[in-house]
Order: C-alpha cells, then structure tokens, then sequence
C-alpha cells in the first residue's frame, strides 16, 4: 500500500498509548497503580448530563452551522468577557470536535510548508506533531526549573527567524503546571508585537490552579496582542467533559473565517447533543467544577509530601492542571540494589518503575525532557498513597 510522507511521520500520541498499555495491563489481572491519565477522574456533572440527555428527546440530532450553534457561540463569548476580559463576537468563535481540533484549525490557517512555529519545552505532545502534519517546522525552546518551565524575553527574541509565523503557550502547563504571570506575558507580547508573531494559547486548564495562582489569558494584556491570538479552550478539563468533545477558537475573523471553512469540509460540525450540554456548562451553576477543583488540591499537597520523600528527586510544585513532572535524572544509571541493569532515560524509567513498582507513569521525552516523567494526580487517593508509596521505596533501592 501507497503512504504519504505524512502517514509515514505520523506518530500515535503517547499520553494515550499509556493509558491505553495500562487498561490492557488491567485486564489480564495485574494490578498497578496509573498515573498517566489526562483527564479528570470525575463524572460530569449531573445537570449537564441532562441538558444532553434533554437535546436527545428534543429531536437536536441534526446538523448544525460548521461554525457551531450560535446560542453557544453567545455562551463561549460570554464567558471570555466574564472570566478572561475578552470582547468577541459570535462571529469570531469557532466551535470544534474538542480543544485538539481548535489548535489543529489555528495552526491550519497559518501554516505553508517549511514555517516555523516556536513550541516551549516541555510541551503537550500533540504540538510538534500538529505543526508537522502541516508541513510545518516546530521550533523547540527549552526550559527548566531555573525559569519556573517558562521562557523568557530574550529566549524568545532570539529564537525567531524569517519563517517564523507563530508561538504556542500553554498555561496553565501540561505537562509541567507552570503559569504565567501577568507581567510575564506583557514581556512576551512586547516581543510577539515588534516582530510581528501570531500566538496561539491553549488554555484548556484555565480553572485549575493552586498557591493563589491567578490564569491570565494572554490576549487579554493588551489590544494589539488580541488582534495577533488565537485563543483555544474547552470543557474537557474543567467541567469533566473528556469525551464530549467540544472545545473552541476565538480569534479575529481574518482567522476564525477560514478555519471554519476548514473544519466544514472535515468534521462538518461539532455534535450537536454535545454543544448543548456545553451550552449548560457554560451558563449553569458551578459548583461542582469549585468542588473537583480543590479536591485536585488537596491531592496535589499530598502528592508534594510523598515525592519529599525520594531525596533524590527534584519537584517544581504545579502552580495549575493536575500533574506533577518531577526531574528523575539523578537516578540514571542506577539499578536495583546495584546489580543488572541501569535505568537510563525517561522510557527506560518508565519501563522500570512498571516492571518493578507497578506505576504507570508518562516518560518525559514525550514532552521535550528525557529528564523528567508525568506524574497525573487525576486519580483516587488510594492510588496516590499506595502507588507513589511504592513507587519511592523502589527508588530507594536503586544503587
């Protein structure tokens, strides 16, 4: 069979292809402890459920505008004006098949064959392969502790060329948890506006912060960045909506028009029973997003005091989402209690705290760091206490 250069680069995302390990891991009867999921162990909540249910019996089953409703479309820009201070008109958002296809739409409108499109690292892994499928270059600007895993002014001055067309920021981070500041992104815009960059920001963990960590949207710092941004967001994380789908772009109509013509050849529509549970999402009572919200806190306190524990970790506490990436570097080339093989890498770690420990944990390289490995707290606290537990005695073991 024929492949396209495109097929032959494709890579499964790895997030899912753990999740995916460990649900098979699971059938045979082997018990573990996961730590891979991305999303919230949540049901969702009752009341938007029902409005779902409710579209069924109400005959919503068929298509909508490729664009999405334009009752959601009034919601989503409501909510921008009221939780991030951005002024849109239903005309400049577009509805998608989840927060993925929103950043698919926004790189789509942008990118020719050879551009280039700045991801910081550690990113979420869909990004460089996103930017490639399009026959894009993503350009990789690395970060660590030292900056909090944000990049800084001058990095980002000198990382753009002539066929520089675009950045990505992600806060708050998966995989990392860090959040930018509002006088960190006025820097940053700063730069993005001299030298004429587009941004797009995916800000899917917007309500999940922790330590009086405070989202700022990026478009919102200042009138001209807003004109230059993409804004991607959803209720896959918030409101416990993995499998909903729907997420959304806001942008100016230069660059929401030609996404939206995109998207009608490709998925036609979001799902209509699905917009108008988001539609009571967005409108509705949220008390059960405060509620998921500060149970994710409590665990992630508890999640900082058990890695504490393995002294030769090193933590940066997650100011927002729900992971932790602690740097497991100082254990490489150790094994266990000193004979056979010496771990090395974050797959090879990965690899061996499953074989050993039974933890599923997401290898670092994944998201631009062989250093460090996701650690999700998206999980019952019986999994945190037994599994980080065993985790931390098999890391004593290593000589």
């Amino acid at each position: 069979m024929k492949r396209s250069n495109r097929a032959k680069t494709a890579r499964f995302s790895t997030t899912l292809a753990i999740d995916d390990k460990a649900r098979k891991l699971k059938a045979t009867g082997v018990k573990l402890w996961g730590f891979g999921a991305g999303q919230p162990d949540f049901p969702t909540p009752e009341a938007i459920s029902a409005a779902g249910i409710q579209a069924i019996k109400d005959g919503k089953t068929v298509y909508t505008s490729p664009q999405g409703t334009v009752e959601l479309r009034r919601a989503i820009c409501a909510k921008l004006e009221r939780d991030n201070g951005l002024t849109y008109g239903p005309d400049e958002i577009v509805v998608s098949a989840g927060a993925k296809q929103a950043l698919y739409m926004a790189l789509a409108v942008l990118i020719d064959r050879g551009d280039e499109v700045l991801v910081p690292a550690p990113f979420w892994v869909s990004y460089p392969e996103m930017i490639q499928l399009l026959d894009g270059v993503p350009v990789i600007l690395p970060t660590d502790e030292s900056t909090g895993f944000k990049i800084t002014p001058e990095q980002l001055a000198a990382a753009i060329t002539p066929r520089t067309v675009a950045i990505i920021l992600n806060t708050p981070s998966n995989p990392t948890g860090s959040v930018y500041e509002r006088s960190e992104l006025e820097a940053l815009g700063r730069v993005l506006a001299e030298r004429g960059l587009h941004l797009i920001t995916d800000e899917i963990y917007e309500r999940i912060l922790y330590d009086g960590a405070v989202h700022v949207s990026p478009a919102a710092v200042s009138p001209n960045l807003r004109e230059m941004t993409a804004v991607v967001n959803g209720v896959s994380k918030a409101f416990s909506m993995t499998g909903w789908r729907i997420g959304y772009l806001a942008a100016p109509r230069d660059w929401a028009d030609p996404a939206v013509a995109m998207q009608s050849h490709l998925s036609g529509n979001p799902c209509s029973i699905s917009q108008e549970a988001t539609l009571c999402a967005l409108t509705g009572d949220d008390a059960t997003v405060r509620v998921m919200t500060e149970t994710f806190a409590r665990r992630r306190t508890r999640v900082l005091e058990l890695l504490a524990q393995a002294s030769k970790l090193r933590v940066v506490p997650p100011k927002g989402a729900f992971y932790v990436f602690p740097d497991f570097s100082a254990y490489y080339g150790l094994s266990l209690d000193g004979t056979g093989t010496a771990v090395s890498g974050s797959q090879g770690m990965a690899e061996f705290l499953l074989d050993t420990a039974r933890v599923v944990l997401v290898p670092g390289d994944a998201f631009g760091s062989d250093r460090h490995l996701r650690i999700s707290f998206a999980c019952a606290e019986t999994v945190i206490e037994e599994g980080l537990s065993s985790m931390i005695a098999v890391l004593a073991r290593l000589r």
